[in-house]
């Protein structure tokens, strides 16, 4: 799995390559800026996502930084803390989607989701940057640091750390982790944000 892995990550980093010297060479001055706080805000998610895996890689494995087969790494999930009588800190490996959707499609799934979630988020990347209206860009900036977040999961190990565990009784939410949940919230504000710029759009019209 490793060998696979590698030339796909090296192959997306130069794909991000090129397309930070594409915008580098067509846009400048207040267009520029607004670009780099944009890469800003979307590392910003990715480091807080990453931090917050790394620590629970430190309390199990010793190291934040462990790369390797994600069964190789961590074997098996561990339950962290019991923070309240509905919710959980767990460990858990997801080589699905988000909330361990698709988790079941075998162990070519790593690699499909590598190469699928790298293609999803240099559309959305081309898309924030050139074509975004204003109300997209917020939603859009959660979403691809949310999707960057697991993607770089996958690239060390091959799969996602979930670890936020909510539950009633025994019937329990699909584990998730910090880029989910900046995901599911992008979505929900994007879907929030064009209803209401349409709503304004349709009011406008009849006055």
């Amino acid at each position: 799995m490793k060998n696979k892995i590698a030339p796909c990550g090296a192959f997306f980093i130069f794909a991000f390559t090129m397309i930070y010297c594409y915008i580098n060479r067509r846009f400048n001055g207040e267009k520029m800026r607004k670009i780099l706080k944009t890469f800003a805000a979307i590392f910003g998610i990715v480091l807080l996502d990453q931090i917050a895996k790394g620590i629970l890689l430190f309390l199990i494995t010793g190291s934040a930084f462990a790369v390797g087969p994600a069964w190789s790494v961590v074997p098996v999930p561990y339950l962290m803390a019991r923070v309240t009588n509905f919710f959980n800190v767990v460990f858990t490996w997801n080589p699905g989607t988000a909330f361990s959707l698709f988790r079941g499609l075998g162990d070519n799934i790593p690699l499909i989701m590598i190469i699928a979630t790298g293609a999803i988020i240099g559309i959305l990347l081309y898309y924030l940057i050139v074509r975004a209206k204003d109300y997209e860009r917020t939603p859009l900036i959660f979403i691809v640091g949310g999707a960057l977040g697991n993607f770089v999961d996958r690239l060390r190990f091959g799969a996602v750390v979930d670890f936020l565990d909510f539950h009633i009784g025994g019937a329990h939410w699909p584990s998730f982790n910090v880029a989910d949940a900046f995901i599911t919230i992008g979505v929900l504000l994007y879907i929030l944000n064009w209803w209401l710029t349409r709503r304004r759009c349709l009011k406008n019209l009849k006055g």
